[in-house]
């Protein structure tokens, strides 16, 4: 999204990371616009209906949306995980963040659009709580800029406990609230569904 491997590294030499200053800005900016688009998928949504085979198709496409994004996250979270425990080496995670980052981004604003024709139910607490975690985990993906900036100017053979304390807090922190975050909107997704 905001940073690549490729961006990273230039020919095998280490690059001078983005500063603190334009990473915070670019993060307050993204921040800004995803509650913006989640804020206009929320007010259509509670004001359009869509019936018959539209609204079939319309919850066709939020779950396969759901699956492009979750199944991209699960994977970086999983390989995350191996290189957390040492199995993997910094560079192929970020590798593999790097590749999986549009399939994510764009799961989840086809999961904001085509949520936007679902016609969620705001007097039901479960629909608020899962509309809270979808905008908590755009939110998240966006809080791991500034950390991933950092991560792609450390040498390839980095480890986990070579970060400082607050970089480790950070990292297992995201990956909470986003595991947490997509099995609550899935779970409740799939209890309030009405086919």
């Amino acid at each position: 999204m905001a940073y690549s491997a490729s961006a990273g590294r230039s020919a095998g030499r280490r690059v001078r990371p983005k500063s603190h200053k334009s990473s915070r800005r670019l993060v307050g900016i993204l921040c800004v616009a995803a509650f913006v688009t989640w804020s206009l998928a929320v007010m259509v949504g509670t004001s359009v209906t869509l019936q018959g085979p539209l609204h079939v198709l319309a919850i066709a496409a939020h779950i396969l949306a759901m699956v492009l994004a979750f199944g991209a996250i699960l994977l970086v979270d999983w390989h995350g995980f191996l290189w957390l425990i040492g199995k993997r080496e910094l560079s192929e995670t970020i590798r593999l963040d790097d590749a999986a980052s549009p399939l994510i981004w764009v799961g989840i604003t086809a999961m904001l659009f085509t949520g936007a024709f679902l016609s969620p139910h705001l007097n039901n607490p479960l629909t608020v709580i899962k509309l809270a975690a979808v905008l908590i985990l755009i939110l998240n993906g966006i809080m791991l800029i500034p950390l991933m900036r950092r991560l792609l100017v450390m040498p390839p053979t980095t480890t986990f406990g070579a970060l400082t304390p607050g970089q480790r807090f950070h990292m297992l922190a995201c990956l909470t609230i986003s595991q947490v975050c997509w099995w609550t909107a899935i779970v409740i997704g799939f209890v309030n569904a009405e086919f």
